[in-house]
């Protein structure tokens, strides 16, 4: 009843009669009112007054289920969300759900990853009450060989969600958001497969919002929402970013899984790469070696021009770099 109260509320412009969010729900006034303490008593300013109701003047940057489930506008990604004040990282406890049978959409955040990690097993700093740490789980009808495009589509997503918020994201391929070259997303897919079949994929997104400090291994090339935002703060909620990312995500996810490849995005996709068309290193295992960015193919395969040759190059075997550092 949490969500659908503030569901309500959030979408009000005004207040909301005591009676219509009764009728609304079937609850009691006395049920109404105790949510509605509840709420104020976890931060929420709202206005109550006789014979006019309920109006919702600020909300503070909560992570609840209730309060991510009032902002979900999708119809299967962030339906069923599974919050946690602390855990590992989302992405084992997604995987951990997945093979309790968790459904398609299942949206797992926490407030605090004490071992958040990135790709290649790197470590992601997720500090509490400062970023948006979500894996949503997911069950294509794909060959295994495909899953890897899921990650391109995240890239995406949170640039369609960081840019509507007003502030202009770019993709680093495979799986980095950057603004103003400086990362503040990391993107990570696993999955379970047997042979030619996917059991499930589990795709990890998380996000800096209001980080102003960052260990000193990543100091130079991260940043976050509110410091591309500049002196004021980027009054974004990690809730709202949350949903709009999830809402986005879905949109491509569905035509993904009916067209089965990457060609409906692959040009905006390339506007958005951070590289395109520049000079890029391409390191591999023990070799460095650099050639021109020509953007991506239908597969989400990296095209590059290297000694002359065109190369298409899969996101597992390699890391690029600008030529100048990290972009």
């Amino acid at each position: 009843m949490k969500e659908q109260i503030l569901k309500v509320l959030y979408e009000s412009d005004g207040f909301v009669s005591g009676q219509e969010l009764c009728d609304r729900l079937g609850v009691s006034r006395t049920a109404v009112w105790k949510v509605i303490n509840q709420l104020k008593d976890e931060g929420y300013e709202i206005e109550s007054v006789n014979r006019k109701g309920y109006c919702l003047s600020k909300a503070p940057d909560v992570l609840s289920e209730a309060e991510i489930a009032s902002q979900m506008k999708t119809e299967h990604f962030g339906r069923n969300i599974c919050y946690y004040n602390e855990v590992g990282s989302t992405n084992n406890q997604a995987k951990l759900l997945a093979e309790q049978g968790a459904v398609h959409g299942t949206l797992v955040v926490a407030e605090i990853q004490n071992a958040g990690k990135g790709r290649r097993g790197r470590q992601w700093s997720s500090p509490a009450g400062l970023g948006a740490w979500m894996s949503v789980i997911m069950r294509p009808k794909l060959l295994p060989v495909d899953a890897s495009m899921l990650t391109l589509l995240a890239g995406m997503a949170v640039t369609d969600a960081v840019n509507s918020f007003g502030i202009h994201s770019q993709i680093k391929w495979p799986n980095d958001i950057v603004i103003d070259g400086r990362k503040i997303c990391g993107i990570l897919t696993e999955m379970s497969t047997e042979l030619e079949y996917i059991n499930y994929v589990v795709t990890g997104i998380g996000v800096n919002v209001h980080n102003r400090e960052f260990p000193e291994g990543i100091a130079q090339v991260a940043t976050s929402l509110d410091l591309a935002a500049g002196s004021m703060t980027s009054n974004i909620h990690r809730s709202t970013l949350i949903a709009r990312i999830m809402k986005a995500f879905e949109g491509y996810y569905e035509t993904f899984v009916k067209e089965k490849s990457l060609a409906f995005i692959r040009e905006e996709y390339n506007k958005r790469l951070v590289n395109f068309e520049k000079e890029v290193y391409i390191l591999e295992k023990d070799k460095k070696r650099s050639g021109l960015c020509l953007g991506i193919d239908d597969s989400g395969c990296l095209i590059a021009v290297i000694d002359g040759q065109e190369e298409h190059i899969v996101s597992g075997e390699v890391s690029v770099r600008g030529v100048l550092g990290y972009v």
